[in-house]
């Protein structure tokens, strides 16, 4: 702030410096104290609705900008005037106000037809259509035309906004490569510190970063919100997108392990978001998945109920919440009506895992399978790795449960492979959980506990204490097997056979697929080295295992 008696040119002078590098809240303090000695002038005035909309401060921002803007307009300035209320319209946007955005967009629109003023504003005045537009070849077609303006008046920061939305648009049609390859055509410019708005900066920051989440794409997630956090980290007074740049930090972290750290930037991210932003949402779900994760259901109870409220959808955590509390059919309930309703295939590769797994948990093998296979195909599709690892760990489970041990390990390898090679601790360790199971149903008892302790331990050094518990409950049972090494399911399949019924009746007895019946009678004959069910029978019978 100036010192007293400090004059205005000083203090100008100082909030100009502080705005060129980056002290948001220094300039908008020392531009404002300029201005009430002497009014600014409109491009001071846009630095300071800058500077307020980079402290989440917008109705500073909005005023400051209506004055530039009359201001610009008394000086002839069509440009300068249609630049203010484009964001002045971005602005309102942002909070839901859309008719009022459109009635600035629209002016602005018209004070550069009446100038027949040909400007860059004019491509800028292009971006509320390719923010709202429905027709995603009309807008990939739009955005390619806004880059070429920006390209004609050498303005960066509409071409890297106009490939970072073209980019988007294929991701959403399905060329998920080549929307890759935009938005990281659009994020070289960034890096380069070729815009020269902060506000560009860091909406193409945020909007890549959620684009390679949305799409698993986790190694450029990782990449490219380190790159945001040094951005951020540059500029410490900046209170706008910092939220949801320790949101995506927090999320990185969860994935890599290290828990503690996750849910501190997830509860720093809470407490930097405005009261009502949408980002609280993001923010208490992922500290309700950390808490799930440790076995703190209460505190996990607590967050997933807060996200909903500020509209962010809590499944699957919540779903896989009621299953650790023991609420399984709850839980089943939860997962089938959040898929039911859910079209988009990228949220429903979200939600399927959690889908695979409580449905094997209630016993619905068929419903698992169907979950499964819809995966695997969106990961034969597009083929991200984390995609294809837990397409693979969904896989392994159900063939599991299936009852073909060996089919089961084939998928939960290339499952491990693939989470070592993202660096995912807790899903590597709950593969090898599987693994364990799968070496134990095959006879493989030394491997199976070597598996086991393997996982126990990855989930001791990660704190996951209820997967420490149900792996030291695994690790102490004895591996239950009757005559020819059959487990106690195919046991009971062997029993039924033995009486005569057929795999649908035994299926439809012991609520299993007729896929999973045959698989186990398969496993029955090969243990047992016999041709036929009927060889099975009379050895059921020989050995007095039909009771």
């Amino acid at each position: 702030m100036a010192e007293p008696g400090s004059p205005p040119a000083d203090v100008l002078a100082r909030g100009r410096a502080s705005y060129r590098r980056g002290a948001w809240r220094d300039a908008f303090a020392e531009l404002s104290a300029a201005d009430r000695e002497q009014p600014l002038g409109p491009a001071d005035l846009e630095s300071l609705a800058t500077s307020a909309y980079l402290l989440c401060r917008d109705d500073a921002a909005h005023r400051a900008l209506e004055r530039a803007e009359v201001l610009h307009v008394e000086a002839g300035d069509a440009a300068g005037a249609a630049r203010c209320g484009f964001w002045i319209g971005i602005g309102l946007l942002s909070v839901g106000a859309s008719a009022q955005a459109g009635g600035w967009f629209a002016r602005a629109s018209r004070l550069l037809d009446r100038a027949d003023a040909d400007c860059v504003e004019r491509g800028y005045l292009k971006v509320p259509g390719l923010l709202t537009g429905d027709d995603l070849d009309a807008v990939f077609l739009d955005a390619a035309v806004t880059a070429e303006i920006g390209e004609q008046f050498r303005d960066a920061d509409l071409v890297a906004f106009a490939l970072h939305v073209q980019g988007r648009v294929r991701i959403r049609q399905g060329l998920v490569a080549q929307g890759m390859a935009l938005l990281d055509e659009a994020m070289v410019a960034v890096l380069a510190g070729e815009l020269s708005s902060p506000l560009f900066t860091g909406l193409i920051y945020c909007q890549v970063v959620g684009a390679c989440e949305e799409v698993f794409e986790v190694r450029r997630a990782r990449e490219w919100t380190d790159a945001l956090v040094r951005w951020c980290g540059s500029q410490p007074q900046m209170l706008n997108f910092t939220g949801i740049c320790l949101v995506h930090r927090a999320g990185c972290l969860q994935l890599s392990g290290a828990w503690p750290a996750a849910l501190d930037e997830a509860q720093r991210a809470s407490r930097r978001f405005a009261p009502g932003e949408p980002g609280v949402g993001a923010a208490r779900y992922r500290q309700g998945e950390i808490h799930r994760l440790r076995g703190e259901l209460a505190a996990a109870e607590d967050a997933y109920r807060e996200a909903c409220e500020r509209g962010w959808q809590p499944q699957p955590g919540l779903a896989l919440l009621r299953l650790a509390q023991g609420r399984a059919d709850a839980a089943a309930a939860a997962i089938r009506r959040a898929l039911g309703e859910t079209t988009d295939r990228w949220e429903r590769a979200r939600l399927l895992p959690a889908y695979v797994e409580i449905m094997l948990a209630v016993g619905a093998v068929p419903d698992a399978h169907t979950g499964c296979r819809e995966l695997g195909d969106i990961a034969a599709v597009h083929g991200q790795i984390m995609l294809t690892a837990m397409a693979a760990q969904a896989l392994g489970a159900v063939t599991l449960a299936e009852g073909d041990a060996r089919a089961a390990l084939i998928a939960l390898r290339e499952a491990c492979q693939h989470w070592q090679e993202v660096d995912a601790p807790y899903e590597l360790a709950q593969v090898r959980a599987l693994v364990g199971l799968a070496c134990r149903d095959l006879g493989d008892d030394d491997s199976a506990g070597w598996e086991l302790v393997a996982a126990r331990d990855g989930f001791h050094r990660l704190g996951a204490a209820p997967d420490v518990a149900r792996l030291d409950a695994l690790i102490a049972a004895k591996p239950r097997r009757g005559p020819g090494g059959l487990t106690p399911r195919e046991l009971q399949v062997l029993r039924l056979v033995a009486a005569g019924w057929s795999n649908r009746a035994i299926a439809e007895q012991l609520v299993l697929s007729e896929r999973t019946v045959d698989r186990h009678v398969s496993n029955i004959l090969a243990k047992l080295d016999v041709p036929s069910r009927t060889a099975a029978a009379a050895h059921a019978y020989a050995q007095n295992l039909v009771g």
